[in-house]
């Protein structure tokens, strides 16, 4: 699950360099950005306690709806209904990430189990699970002459903390995580690419499961795609 950030994007430094990659772009812009995941995930849970949404929605909705169940007194109840706003990335238009839900770890069912902040990680750790909904815009946004692929580089650093670390020098759209993905194509064209330049096409519907292999999602079309992101945390291959 990756944003194809160009091959115009300056060579990704890991660790110590990329905390001062990001004071070089400012610290205010990380911190802030945080402040700004950790509010609407507040304003979701709310939203969900005060009132509960319609089930109506368009075509093609902006927002998903996300429906939390749990246990009072032993028995199943609704604990939260709310809509969830994708987040738009301010320095690529069109690329969206909604982060459904993340357990880091094994969840404990005699616990409630609550999403209420940002986490330090989207990548689920063994055991865990994480749910994204991302919508990639066509290629043709990272030819335009406006586009700033060190701004892109430090935003995906910050909202996609634990992944966006794992995107390649020389090709930042590739990646592999410890993971097991189950990857759908929800609207569009998509093409996968594996080692040695190895394509797959995917249409509306199709289902990948990607075994914590190396790959790259590349928007080839002239459309946004929007794709279903499930990933299960797993243990490092040896």
């Amino acid at each position: 699950m990756c944003l194809r950030i160009a091959r115009r994007l300056p060579p990704l430094r890991l660790s110590f360099e990329v905390a001062a990659a990001c004071r070089i772009a400012g610290q205010n812009f990380g911190r802030e950005l945080l402040k700004m995941f950790d509010a609407e995930i507040l304003a979701m849970n709310e939203t969900g306690s005060e009132k509960r949404v319609s089930s109506k929605r368009g075509k093609k909705p902006s927002a998903c709806r996300r429906i939390v169940t749990g246990h009072v007194n032993g028995k199943s109840v609704v604990q939260s209904d709310e809509p969830l706003s994708p987040y738009a990335f301010k320095t690529v238009p069109g690329y969206e990430h909604t982060l459904v839900w993340l357990n880091p770890a094994t969840p404990d069912l005699s616990k409630q189990q609550r999403f209420d902040s940002y986490p330090d990680s989207v990548v689920p750790g063994p055991g865990g699970t994480s749910l994204h909904f991302v919508t990639f815009p066509p290629g043709s946004a990272f030819a335009d002459p406006s586009f700033d692929g060190e701004a892109a580089q430090n935003e995906a650093l910050v909202r996609l903390r634990g992944l966006a670390d794992h995107f390649e020098n020389e090709d930042p759209a590739m990646h592999r995580t410890n993971t097991v993905d189950y990857s759908i194509v929800y609207d569009g064209e998509m093409w996968m690419e594996l080692d040695d330049g190895e394509t797959v096409h995917l249409q509306r519907g199709d289902v990948v499961v990607q075994n914590g292999t190396r790959h790259a999602w590349r928007n080839k079309g002239t459309k946004p795609v929007t794709m279903l992101f499930f990933l299960n945390g797993a243990r490092e291959r040896q």
